[in-house]
Protein backbone atom coordinates (compact mmCIF):
# COMPACT_ATOMS: atom_id res chain seq x y z
CA UNK A 1 0.00 0.00 0.00
CA UNK A 2 1.32 3.37 -1.12
CA UNK A 3 0.97 5.89 1.57
CA UNK A 4 0.39 9.24 -0.20
CA UNK A 5 0.26 12.96 0.87
CA UNK A 6 -1.11 14.93 -2.10
CA UNK A 7 -0.15 18.40 -2.36
CA UNK A 8 -2.36 20.42 -5.05
CA UNK A 9 -4.05 23.40 -5.64
CA UNK A 10 -7.87 22.06 -6.73
CA UNK A 11 -8.21 22.95 -9.88
CA UNK A 12 -10.08 21.03 -12.06
CA UNK A 13 -7.16 18.03 -13.04
CA UNK A 14 -5.93 18.43 -9.38
CA UNK A 15 -9.87 16.92 -9.04
CA UNK A 16 -9.73 13.57 -11.49
CA UNK A 17 -6.20 13.07 -9.57
CA UNK A 18 -7.73 13.26 -5.95
CA UNK A 19 -10.14 10.96 -7.06
CA UNK A 20 -7.66 8.78 -8.36
CA UNK A 21 -6.01 8.63 -5.61
CA UNK A 22 -9.13 7.81 -3.67
CA UNK A 23 -10.58 5.23 -5.28
CA UNK A 24 -7.08 3.47 -6.22
CA UNK A 25 -6.71 0.39 -4.14
CA UNK A 26 -2.96 0.52 -3.70
CA UNK A 27 -2.88 3.86 -2.66
CA UNK A 28 -3.96 4.99 1.50
CA UNK A 29 -4.27 8.87 0.93
CA UNK A 30 -3.15 9.99 4.46
CA UNK A 31 -3.17 13.50 4.05
CA UNK A 32 -4.31 16.65 1.19
CA UNK A 33 -1.92 19.82 1.49
CA UNK A 34 -2.72 22.99 -0.43
CA UNK A 35 -1.46 25.81 -2.15
CA UNK A 36 -1.94 28.28 -4.28
CA UNK A 37 -1.49 28.08 -8.10
CA UNK A 38 -4.83 27.14 -9.68
CA UNK A 39 -6.37 29.81 -7.38
CA UNK A 40 -5.94 31.53 -3.99
CA UNK A 41 -4.69 28.94 -1.09
CA UNK A 42 -7.80 30.28 0.55
CA UNK A 43 -10.08 29.11 -2.96
CA UNK A 44 -7.95 25.99 -3.16
CA UNK A 45 -8.49 24.86 0.52
CA UNK A 46 -11.99 25.55 -0.10
CA UNK A 47 -12.52 23.49 -2.81
CA UNK A 48 -9.81 20.90 -1.36
CA UNK A 49 -12.60 20.16 1.74
CA UNK A 50 -15.64 20.36 -0.91
CA UNK A 51 -14.61 17.74 -2.95
CA UNK A 52 -13.10 15.77 0.34
CA UNK A 53 -16.69 15.82 1.99
CA UNK A 54 -18.64 15.59 -1.86
CA UNK A 55 -16.51 12.42 -2.30
CA UNK A 56 -15.97 10.86 1.39
CA UNK A 57 -12.33 11.15 1.36
CA UNK A 58 -11.05 10.67 5.67
CA UNK A 59 -7.59 12.29 4.57
CA UNK A 60 -7.21 15.45 6.30
CA UNK A 61 -6.43 19.15 5.06
CA UNK A 62 -3.82 21.21 5.93
CA UNK A 63 -3.70 24.54 4.29
CA UNK A 64 -0.36 26.21 2.87
CA UNK A 65 0.67 29.33 3.68
CA UNK A 66 0.15 30.99 0.07
CA UNK A 67 3.97 32.64 -0.16
CA UNK A 68 6.41 32.38 -2.71
CA UNK A 69 10.30 31.06 -1.30
CA UNK A 70 11.43 34.36 -2.75
CA UNK A 71 8.81 37.32 -0.49
CA UNK A 72 9.17 39.54 -3.87
CA UNK A 73 7.01 36.90 -5.66
CA UNK A 74 3.72 37.57 -5.10
CA UNK A 75 1.59 35.36 -6.08
CA UNK A 76 -1.77 36.56 -8.26
CA UNK A 77 -3.38 36.72 -11.38
CA UNK A 78 -5.38 33.25 -11.03
CA UNK A 79 -6.30 31.65 -14.54
CA UNK A 80 -9.71 32.38 -14.06
CA UNK A 81 -10.00 31.66 -18.27
CA UNK A 82 -8.80 27.32 -17.43
CA UNK A 83 -10.26 26.32 -14.42
CA UNK A 84 -13.07 29.30 -13.63
CA UNK A 85 -14.02 32.41 -10.85
CA UNK A 86 -13.91 29.01 -8.53
CA UNK A 87 -10.81 26.99 -9.25
CA UNK A 88 -13.66 23.85 -10.49
CA UNK A 89 -14.99 24.68 -13.58
CA UNK A 90 -16.68 27.45 -12.49
CA UNK A 91 -19.94 24.50 -10.82
CA UNK A 92 -20.50 27.17 -8.36
CA UNK A 93 -18.85 25.77 -5.37
CA UNK A 94 -19.87 27.08 -1.54
CA UNK A 95 -18.56 30.23 -0.16
CA UNK A 96 -17.88 27.88 2.74
CA UNK A 97 -17.27 23.87 3.65
CA UNK A 98 -18.18 22.92 6.98
CA UNK A 99 -15.34 20.90 7.66
CA UNK A 100 -12.13 21.61 9.82
CA UNK A 101 -8.84 22.46 8.45
CA UNK A 102 -5.85 20.39 10.16
CA UNK A 103 -4.85 23.10 12.38
CA UNK A 104 -0.92 22.78 11.33
CA UNK A 105 0.20 24.90 8.17
CA UNK A 106 0.88 22.30 5.17
CA UNK A 107 4.64 22.63 5.69
CA UNK A 108 4.51 21.25 9.10
CA UNK A 109 1.67 18.45 8.77
CA UNK A 110 3.93 16.82 6.14
CA UNK A 111 6.72 17.33 8.78
CA UNK A 112 4.91 15.40 11.19
CA UNK A 113 3.44 12.78 8.67
CA UNK A 114 6.60 11.94 7.32
CA UNK A 115 8.48 11.19 10.71
CA UNK A 116 5.61 9.21 11.96
CA UNK A 117 5.99 7.46 8.89
CA UNK A 118 9.58 7.06 7.78
CA UNK A 119 10.50 5.55 4.49
CA UNK A 120 6.55 5.10 4.06
CA UNK A 121 5.26 8.98 2.25
CA UNK A 122 5.30 9.66 -1.01
CA UNK A 123 4.60 12.94 -1.92
CA UNK A 124 2.87 13.51 -4.83
CA UNK A 125 2.68 17.30 -5.94
CA UNK A 126 1.01 18.61 -8.53
CA UNK A 127 1.11 22.65 -7.52
CA UNK A 128 3.84 25.06 -7.19
CA UNK A 129 6.46 23.30 -4.73
CA UNK A 130 6.28 25.78 -2.14
CA UNK A 131 5.57 23.61 0.54
CA UNK A 132 7.56 21.00 -0.41
CA UNK A 133 10.40 23.27 0.53
CA UNK A 134 8.89 25.30 3.32
CA UNK A 135 9.37 21.52 4.96
CA UNK A 136 12.61 21.12 3.88
CA UNK A 137 13.60 24.54 5.19
CA UNK A 138 12.36 23.97 8.83
CA UNK A 139 13.34 19.82 9.09
CA UNK A 140 15.90 19.33 6.27
CA UNK A 141 15.98 15.73 7.87
CA UNK A 142 12.97 14.55 6.23
CA UNK A 143 14.64 14.18 2.78
CA UNK A 144 15.96 10.67 4.11
CA UNK A 145 12.86 10.15 5.83
CA UNK A 146 10.07 10.19 2.52
CA UNK A 147 9.82 7.59 0.11
CA UNK A 148 10.13 9.36 -2.70
CA UNK A 149 8.59 12.62 -4.30
CA UNK A 150 7.14 12.73 -7.84
CA UNK A 151 5.68 16.05 -8.91
CA UNK A 152 3.85 17.34 -11.80
CA UNK A 153 5.91 19.93 -13.64
CA UNK A 154 8.69 21.16 -16.19
CA UNK A 155 9.13 20.78 -19.56
CA UNK A 156 12.60 19.68 -20.63
CA UNK A 157 12.65 18.80 -24.24
CA UNK A 158 9.10 20.30 -25.12
CA UNK A 159 8.41 24.30 -24.70
CA UNK A 160 6.66 25.46 -21.89
CA UNK A 161 3.17 26.24 -21.46
CA UNK A 162 3.10 29.49 -19.48
CA UNK A 163 6.31 30.91 -21.23
CA UNK A 164 8.33 29.13 -24.31
CA UNK A 165 10.34 28.34 -21.76
CA UNK A 166 8.60 27.64 -18.79
CA UNK A 167 5.85 25.54 -17.07
CA UNK A 168 2.85 26.81 -14.82
CA UNK A 169 3.46 25.25 -11.78
CA UNK A 170 7.40 25.68 -11.67
CA UNK A 171 7.08 29.28 -13.18
CA UNK A 172 5.07 29.98 -9.93
CA UNK A 173 7.57 29.65 -7.47
CA UNK A 174 11.15 29.05 -9.77
CA UNK A 175 13.17 29.36 -6.32
CA UNK A 176 11.12 26.23 -4.55
CA UNK A 177 11.82 24.15 -7.10
CA UNK A 178 15.05 24.33 -7.51
CA UNK A 179 14.87 23.09 -3.73
CA UNK A 180 12.91 20.43 -3.97
CA UNK A 181 14.85 19.38 -7.48
CA UNK A 182 17.82 19.72 -5.72
CA UNK A 183 17.68 17.78 -2.25
CA UNK A 184 19.05 14.90 -1.82
CA UNK A 185 15.62 12.84 -2.04
CA UNK A 186 14.33 10.86 -4.91
CA UNK A 187 12.32 12.88 -7.16
CA UNK A 188 10.42 12.33 -10.58
CA UNK A 189 9.35 14.64 -12.58
CA UNK A 190 6.11 13.97 -14.71
CA UNK A 191 6.16 17.21 -17.07
CA UNK A 192 4.67 18.42 -19.98
CA UNK A 193 7.07 15.99 -22.30
CA UNK A 194 4.54 13.25 -21.15
CA UNK A 195 1.69 14.83 -20.16
CA UNK A 196 0.79 16.33 -23.42
CA UNK A 197 0.05 13.02 -24.77
CA UNK A 198 -2.67 11.97 -22.42
CA UNK A 199 -6.30 13.81 -23.46
CA UNK A 200 -8.82 12.42 -21.54
CA UNK A 201 -11.76 12.69 -24.37
CA UNK A 202 -15.25 13.77 -23.42
CA UNK A 203 -16.96 10.72 -24.76
CA UNK A 204 -14.51 8.94 -22.45
CA UNK A 205 -15.25 10.88 -19.34
CA UNK A 206 -18.99 10.09 -20.38
CA UNK A 207 -18.40 6.93 -20.57
CA UNK A 208 -16.77 6.86 -16.91
CA UNK A 209 -19.70 8.83 -15.51
CA UNK A 210 -21.94 6.08 -16.80
CA UNK A 211 -20.11 3.57 -14.39
CA UNK A 212 -18.79 5.64 -11.42
CA UNK A 213 -21.56 7.24 -9.89
CA UNK A 214 -22.47 10.73 -8.42
CA UNK A 215 -18.84 11.01 -7.83
CA UNK A 216 -17.63 10.80 -11.34
CA UNK A 217 -21.01 12.85 -12.36
CA UNK A 218 -19.05 15.77 -10.11
CA UNK A 219 -15.74 15.23 -11.39
CA UNK A 220 -17.49 15.64 -15.06
CA UNK A 221 -19.64 18.51 -14.13
CA UNK A 222 -16.25 20.26 -12.74
CA UNK A 223 -14.01 19.36 -16.12
CA UNK A 224 -16.33 20.90 -18.95
CA UNK A 225 -15.39 24.20 -18.28
CA UNK A 226 -11.55 23.13 -19.24
CA UNK A 227 -12.45 20.66 -22.21
CA UNK A 228 -13.80 24.08 -23.25
CA UNK A 229 -10.73 25.40 -22.91
CA UNK A 230 -8.17 22.91 -24.22
CA UNK A 231 -10.50 22.35 -27.03
CA UNK A 232 -7.61 25.27 -28.98
CA UNK A 233 -5.19 22.39 -27.98
CA UNK A 234 -6.65 19.28 -28.63
CA UNK A 235 -9.76 17.68 -29.97
CA UNK A 236 -13.11 17.41 -27.27
CA UNK A 237 -11.10 16.64 -24.17
CA UNK A 238 -8.91 17.65 -21.69
CA UNK A 239 -5.36 16.87 -20.65
CA UNK A 240 -4.70 15.16 -17.61
CA UNK A 241 -1.69 16.57 -16.09
CA UNK A 242 -1.65 15.41 -12.71
CA UNK A 243 -3.64 12.69 -13.01
CA UNK A 244 -0.22 11.65 -14.97
CA UNK A 245 1.79 11.81 -11.44
CA UNK A 246 -0.48 9.67 -9.58
CA UNK A 247 -0.19 7.31 -12.31
CA UNK A 248 3.86 6.98 -12.32
CA UNK A 249 3.20 6.30 -8.70
CA UNK A 250 1.23 2.89 -9.33
CA UNK A 251 2.47 2.26 -12.89
CA UNK A 252 6.32 3.82 -13.52
CA UNK A 253 6.53 0.91 -16.06
CA UNK A 254 4.38 2.80 -18.46
CA UNK A 255 7.00 5.45 -18.32
CA UNK A 256 9.92 5.84 -19.90
CA UNK A 257 12.79 8.13 -17.74
CA UNK A 258 16.18 10.09 -18.10
CA UNK A 259 18.58 9.95 -15.18
CA UNK A 260 20.17 13.69 -14.33
CA UNK A 261 20.93 16.63 -12.32
CA UNK A 262 18.02 19.05 -12.16
CA UNK A 263 17.87 22.82 -11.98
CA UNK A 264 15.35 25.69 -12.45
CA UNK A 265 16.16 29.00 -13.37
CA UNK A 266 15.20 31.60 -11.37
CA UNK A 267 15.00 35.01 -13.06
CA UNK A 268 15.10 36.49 -16.91
CA UNK A 269 13.49 35.30 -19.92
CA UNK A 270 13.98 31.43 -19.15
CA UNK A 271 12.67 32.51 -15.59
CA UNK A 272 11.16 28.63 -14.54
CA UNK A 273 12.81 26.78 -16.58
CA UNK A 274 13.92 23.20 -16.03
CA UNK A 275 16.79 21.98 -17.53
CA UNK A 276 18.08 18.83 -16.60
CA UNK A 277 21.91 17.73 -16.79
CA UNK A 278 22.00 13.90 -18.02
CA UNK A 279 24.10 11.59 -15.98
CA UNK A 280 25.41 10.53 -19.54
CA UNK A 281 26.71 13.66 -20.39
CA UNK A 282 30.18 15.05 -19.11
CA UNK A 283 30.37 19.18 -19.23
CA UNK A 284 33.18 20.75 -17.69
CA UNK A 285 32.16 21.72 -13.65
CA UNK A 286 29.20 23.41 -13.34
CA UNK A 287 26.13 24.89 -11.02
CA UNK A 288 25.01 21.02 -11.73
CA UNK A 289 27.47 19.53 -9.66
CA UNK A 290 26.90 17.82 -6.37
CA UNK A 291 23.45 17.73 -6.85
CA UNK A 292 21.48 14.04 -6.65
CA UNK A 293 20.03 12.60 -9.64
CA UNK A 294 17.01 13.11 -10.19
CA UNK A 295 14.24 11.20 -12.49
CA UNK A 296 12.93 13.22 -15.45
CA UNK A 297 9.87 11.28 -17.42
CA UNK A 298 10.53 11.30 -21.43
CA UNK A 299 7.98 9.01 -22.65
CA UNK A 300 4.65 7.58 -21.93
CA UNK A 301 2.31 4.56 -22.96
CA UNK A 302 -0.29 7.10 -23.41
CA UNK A 303 -3.20 5.31 -24.08
CA UNK A 304 -2.65 2.80 -21.15
CA UNK A 305 -2.39 5.46 -18.71
CA UNK A 306 -6.05 6.75 -19.74
CA UNK A 307 -7.16 3.53 -19.41
CA UNK A 308 -5.85 2.85 -15.96
CA UNK A 309 -7.10 6.35 -15.16
CA UNK A 310 -10.68 5.21 -16.39
CA UNK A 311 -10.22 2.09 -15.00
CA UNK A 312 -9.65 3.53 -11.39
CA UNK A 313 -12.20 6.41 -11.90
CA UNK A 314 -14.56 3.84 -12.43
CA UNK A 315 -14.24 1.92 -9.42
CA UNK A 316 -17.30 1.89 -6.63
CA UNK A 317 -15.69 1.65 -2.33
Amino acid sequence: MHKVIFDTDPGVDDAMALLFLHRHPEIDLVGITTVFGNASVDTTTRNALFLKREWGIAAPVAKGEGKTWDPMRNPVDWPVLIHGHDGLGNIDVPETIDLPVDGRPAHRFIIDTVRANPGEVTLIAVGRMSNLAYALKEDPEIAGLVKQVIIMGGAFDVPGNITPAAEANIHGDPEAADVVMTAPWKVVVVGLDVTMQTVMTRTRLARIVERGGKDAKLLSDISQFYIDFYGRHVEDGMVVHDSCACVYLVAPELFTTRSGAIRVVAGGIADGQTIQKPDSRHFPPGNWDDIPSQLACTGIEAEMVINLIEKTLVRQG
